[in-house]
């Protein structure tokens, strides 16, 4: 692969990052109770809890709730990355990485 086809195929690698960077998967757990949101990155950016379904006897619920959005909310933004750098895993094999 020629220096020009590297370099043409780091700026196409360094687009698909700052896409994910931008990207916000939402991920809403308990009817509404838990909302998360994670970047493509798998960045956490907030948690959302309504107080309005919250029920404090309950307190184990609420934090399944959020596990289970947050674990959610990372198998979808890998899910996306993965999508996204498929069509450069095979040129990437071809640079030795």
């Amino acid at each position: 692969m020629s220096k020009f086809d590297q370099a043409k195929m780091l700026m196409r690698v360094k687009k698909i990052q700052g896409d994910l960077q931008k990207m916000v998967i939402e991920v809403e757990k308990g009817d509404g109770a838990v909302k998360v949101e994670m970047t493509g990155e798998q960045k956490l950016k907030k948690v959302h809890i309504d107080p309005q379904y919250v029920d404090l006897d309950d307190i184990g619920q609420l934090e399944r709730w959020i596990e289970d959005a947050v674990k959610e909310a990372i198998q979808q933004s890998q899910k996306v990355a993965a999508e996204k750098m498929q069509p450069m895993m095979g040129a990437l094999g071809n640079l030795g990485l």
